[in-house]
């Protein structure tokens, strides 16, 4: 018999009390959802993407709702880099979160830059959002190309001392390859994955519902490609991996730590229910006490392939 439950997991050496993270750009610097739940009930709270100045983000319409997801093109509306070292991170460690500093930028100096003043605080981990369009590579984003991915991944890596995530784009013919080039440039572990790249058309109007025409698809729909290629990942690193997209439930978390997450992260169904991480810590816990499980960490990488 279980006496007791250990949901605890470390990722790069930092120490998360249970294995659910939120996603970035789902939940903000976490006060919008503390009539739910307490930041520092998570096992981590990865904060909406920062870059080196403030950004107003892009012209509405910039949400659109898409058959069991969503698709978004917010733009990385955020304080900046500096607003969140003077305000919200003070809060957030004073209420015991374990922070995750996700960052944004246009070009290998913006990440750099933002590595640099992050080191010097007590934020736990940060986060490489390589989704973004490298301008000096005439657009280009930073994700798509291994060999850009070793390179920024490297650049930054020598700027910190902290643990380094590097979250993974989907938009790529294979992603085992963007994560071997993070592992080689120094990642401590990686995030996948980010939003597939998505368009919706007004037929009425015959223009893109987003102002920026196309956007980031998340929820539901994108799980099952999550799941393979966080398998996929797993079976080509060593390295920690937060897995993300599309789980709303408990049972999807499970199935997301067996295709090999160490933690998992939850986003877009918080939008539709904002109590999803209480609900899924506890589905968690039912299956472990269910199936003789005394340790979280025994669940990922245990599916049986075929």
């Amino acid at each position: 018999m279980i006496k007791e439950l250990d949901l605890s997991v470390k990722i790069a050496g930092v120490e998360f009390k249970n294995p659910i993270v939120t996603a970035s750009g789902t939940c903000g610097f976490g006060e919008e959802y503390k009539e739910f739940y307490h930041p520092s009930f998570l096992g981590a709270i990865a904060v909406k993407g920062l870059t080196p100045a403030p950004k107003a983000g892009n012209p509405p319409p910039r949400i659109a709702e898409v058959p069991s997801g969503m698709l978004n093109s917010i733009g990385l509306q955020n304080p900046g880099v500096d607003k969140f070292i003077e305000v919200e991170l003070p809060r957030l460690k004073n209420e015991g979160a374990t922070v995750i500093a996700n960052i944004a930028g246009s070009t290998v100096e913006d990440y750099c830059y933002m590595a640099e003043r992050l080191d010097v605080t007590n934020v736990d981990m940060l986060e490489m959002n390589i989704s973004c369009p490298n301008v000096k590579e005439g657009g280009v984003a930073f994700g798509t190309d291994p060999k850009m991915v070793e390179e920024i991944t490297s650049a930054v890596r020598a700027k910190t001392t902290k643990p380094l995530i590097v979250k993974l784009s989907p938009n790529v013919t294979d992603i085992t390859a963007t994560a071997r080039a993070a592992e080689r440039a120094g990642a401590d572990a990686l995030s996948l994955i980010n939003t597939l790249l998505g368009m919706k058309i007004d037929i009425k109007t015959r223009r893109p519902i987003l102002h920026n025409n196309v956007g980031g698809m998340s929820g539901e729909a994108v799980f099952p490609i999550a799941v393979r290629m966080v398998w996929q990942v797993r079976n080509a690193v060593s390295l920690p991996i937060i897995g993300m997209g599309g789980i709303a439930t408990a049972d999807q978390a499970i199935e997301m730590m067996l295709a090999g997450a160490d933690a998992i992260a939850v986003g877009a169904c918080m939008f539709k229910n904002p109590s999803a991480p209480v609900e899924i810590l506890e589905g968690i816990k039912k299956y472990m006490t269910d199936n003789g499980i005394e340790k979280v960490t025994q669940i990922t990488g245990g599916v049986i392939p075929w």
